[in-house]
């Protein structure tokens, strides 16, 4: 009963604050995200942080994180704003870290400029921050408030608030099917069913994550490259890791992944790995699931290790059908193209035998948007 109070005291504090919220702080946070948004491909593994100063009803100040190393949204508009910071209320998207990293606290640099008030719209999931900034920020006699536009900014972050949770990247499983939900003809013949448009749109995708994963089965019949291959999208050299499942080690080192840029990460069994021998990639040896493949749950322990915090998955019906019935997909991603492949062409995943309707997965429509002449269909799991 005490806790259940103290959940109740602690969710009506939290309406309280967000309903003293003005329209010019809502302009002001919205700001902010916009400029959090502009590190939306570059920012890996941090997370993605804006800031804005308002002194006097007048922006100041705005900074952005723009890179892994690279000063913080914080610092960056403290420096804009100069003198103008003293007194001054500070919008961020996120709580202002309060640790020694690669970076200096940037609750040291917001209490040495003399801010007056800060608003962040949500708490850092990192355990090593969260609550301690907001702790010494009110220590130091400054107000401090959260929770505004929190949806915005947790959605913003929804893969690095995921692994500081569970030690796992958020999983989005992504899907180019026919109007039939077929997604290669049975002789395998896939490219291409959706549009140009969709196939940029999902070069974009690969930007914002932290690794591109498939299984030996794609990489044998696509030999694909898992990269991100648009002249307008600057990454800042950044190329997402490529990761491939692969539980009897069949690899080819003639492999196009293996002549681009960035790292390749194989996943195989662990009494797999002594037999590599030379390949081109690193090699990882995870325990085997009940069906002998490398288990999914450790694949993802694993990156999560290795601070990925979105994977995107591109593989073959039987994969992308494993993380699905596994509960392991954050999300479902379905281009949708408009033409139809038949009863032969082969279906978008694979399933166990169901005994029960009621046993199916499933998914609520999170956003339906046109593509070229595609559909790009958002699910969310129904949970």
């Amino acid at each position: 009963m005490v806790a259940a109070g103290q959940s109740e005291n602690a969710r009506g504090q939290r309406e309280k604050e967000v309903s003293a919220f003005t329209g010019f702080d809502r302009r002001m946070m919205r700001r902010a995200l916009e400029l959090a948004e502009l590190g939306r491909f570059t920012t890996h593994p941090n997370p993605r942080v804006g800031c804005v100063i308002v002194q006097d009803g007048q922006i100041v100040g705005e900074g952005w994180h723009r890179k892994w190393g690279e000063p913080h949204a914080e610092p960056l508009a403290l420096n804009a704003a100069g003198a103008a910071a003293k007194g001054s209320t500070v919008y961020v998207t996120l709580e202002p870290h309060s640790y020694q990293s690669r970076t200096p606290p940037c609750t040291t640099a917001l209490i040495k400029a003399g801010v007056r008030r800060v608003i962040c719209a949500t708490l850092d999931p990192n355990p090593q921050v969260h609550g301690e900034g907001v702790r010494l920020l009110r220590e130091a006699g400054i107000q401090v408030d959260e929770g505004l536009l929190a949806d915005e900014a947790h959605a913003l972050n929804a893969g690095f608030e995921k692994r500081h949770r569970s030690g796992m990247p958020r999983v989005i499983v992504k899907i180019a099917a026919s109007l039939d939900g077929r997604v290669a003809l049975a002789s395998g013949e896939s490219r291409w069913i959706t549009g140009a448009a969709a196939r940029a749109d999902v070069h974009r995708l690969r930007a914002e994550v932290s690794a591109v994963l498939t299984g030996i089965d794609t990489v044998l019949a696509d030999d694909p490259q898992l990269t991100v291959r648009d002249a307008q999208i600057d990454m800042l050299g950044r190329q997402p890791l490529r990761v491939v499942l692969d539980s009897r080690l069949r690899m080819p080192t003639t492999a196009r992944m293996f002549a681009e840029e960035g790292e390749t990460l194989v996943f195989t069994r662990e009494d797999q790995v002594a037999s590599a021998g030379v390949m081109r990639a690193t090699v990882v040896g995870v325990a085997p699931d009940a069906s002998g493949h490398p288990d999914l749950v450790a694949v993802l322990r694993e990156l999560g290790q290795r601070r990925c915090n979105d994977v995107l998955v591109e593989a073959g019906p039987k994969l992308a059908g494993s993380f699905i019935a596994a509960g392991l997909a954050d999300e479902v991603l379905v281009y949708l193209a408009p033409k139809l492949l038949g009863a032969d062409a082969k279906g978008m995943v694979q399933l166990p035998a169901l005994q029960k309707l009621a046993d199916a997965p499933r998914f609520k429509l999170h956003e339906c948007v046109q593509v070229g002449e595609d559909l790009k269909l958002r699910y969310l799991p129904a949970h």
